[in-house]
């Protein structure tokens, strides 16, 4: 039994397997959830900290950040279901997961070295700096322009954060993760919204 696409002609059958790695290439299966998830998160830690500092609040203001404990269980979770639904994984996609685990292999460490030697005083200008790099990268594999501009953001914001006072660098965080994942996160939604109607 033959089928339809036996009979393609070559000019034909190139066609078709443009079109299909054109499809593929355009097909957003990242929905943006997690880059949502980490900015909001990371953006209200960087704007209570900031506050708690300025008005003297508490005692340990960075107790904030331990939410981000929660945050890390909530992905293990989130991705762990959101594996068994999938059925294809695209080699692009297979990329970007590596970026991501090991920029959370990098911050560990910078933590850890940070903690060892108890100077904490350049660790947010370092975060600034990682945030940008697979901010960056996935915005690159995934031909996604608005990751790209925001890991460029995070970058120039790293150069700047040494130049300003310590306390000022959170305000820098919430608007490198406002930039680099809140308005792509947004964006990856309503586009993977659009293609999944």
């Amino acid at each position: 039994m033959t089928t339809q696409n036996d009979n393609l002609s070559p000019n034909e059958s190139m066609q078709l397997i443009n079109s299909m790695i054109n499809q593929a290439k355009n097909r957003f299966s990242e929905n943006g959830f997690l880059y949502l998830v980490w900015g909001w998160l990371i953006f209200i830690c960087s704007i209570l900290h900031f506050i708690f500092l300025k008005l003297n609040l508490f005692k340990h203001p960075e107790i904030v950040w331990t939410s981000c404990w929660l945050a890390v269980i909530f992905q293990i979770v989130y991705l762990s279901k959101r594996k068994k639904k999938e059925k294809v994984k695209t080699y692009s996609e297979n990329i970007v997961n590596y970026i991501w685990v090991s920029f959370g292999i990098c911050m560990f460490i910078v933590v850890i070295i940070m903690s060892r030697f108890n100077n904490w005083s350049l660790m947010n200008s370092i975060i600034l700096l990682l945030y940008g790099t697979p901010t960056f990268l996935s915005g690159i594999s995934m031909q996604f322009k608005p990751l790209i501009i925001g890991g460029i953001i995070c970058w120039g914001l790293a150069i700047l954060s040494v130049f300003i006072q310590p306390v000022y660098v959170l305000l820098l965080l919430a608007t490198a993760v406002f930039s680099a994942w809140i308005i792509p996160g947004y964006i990856l939604s309503s586009k993977y919204k659009l293609q999944n109607k």
